[in-house]
């Protein structure tokens, strides 16, 4: 069982990655008066929803109001080419299971952490970038304001608490890397 252990934690890990092809990877709800149960976007790895239809529209209409862009999947890049990402990532996964060594395992995990750090930077700057360009025309304009939804966390903008956490699928990948950090343990103690 213990030579199983490293194999089939990497195993894990590779399906907490691929889980990111069922699961969203990251939520955003907004709350407000009028929205006491919240407005969620779901952020997938190749779109954008809602847990109700139509929630993309309602939440661009909403920052049509202060001059925030409207958010259009399509022309975000990352959401076209994130899943080969997480293709290319679940077969080095599979070229670490047949090495079978510490070293691979480890270098999997750090580039997994590397990547995961590369996409908060990029969101962060997706955020900042829809938060804080505003347009001239905007219906309401707030001198000094900006819009930037926390990166995670809980975060007070006008009369809205907009909350940002990972969702089921972004859970999974993250328990992939400690899996992965556990088939480098433990095949490191069979060594």
């Amino acid at each position: 069982m213990k030579n199983a252990l490293p194999r089939l934690s990497m195993l894990l890990a590779i399906a907490g990655i691929l889980s990111l092809f069922l699961f969203p990877m990251w939520k955003i709800i907004l709350y407000a008066p009028q929205y006491p149960t919240g407005v969620q976007m779901n952020i997938w790895i190749n779109k954008i929803d809602g847990n109700e239809p139509g929630t993309l529209q309602n939440v661009n209409i909403l920052n049509h109001y202060v001059g925030m862009k409207y958010i259009e999947p399509d022309a975000i890049p990352e959401l076209t080419y994130f899943p080969y990402v997480i293709i290319a990532m679940a077969c080095l996964g599979l070229v670490a299971l047949i090495i079978n060594r510490p070293w691979a395992y480890l270098s999997w995990m750090l580039l997994m952490i590397g990547l995961s750090m590369i996409g908060f930077y990029d969101f962060y700057l997706w955020e900042y970038d829809y938060g804080h360009n505003l347009s001239d025309t905007a219906p309401i304009k707030i001198p000094g304001a900006s819009f930037q939804p926390p990166l995670l966390g809980k975060k007070i903008i006008l009369n809205f608490t907009a909350v940002s956490l990972p969702h089921i699928g972004g859970y999974l990948a993250g328990a992939g890397i400690v899996f992965s950090f556990l088939a480098y343990w433990s095949r490191k103690k069979l060594s």
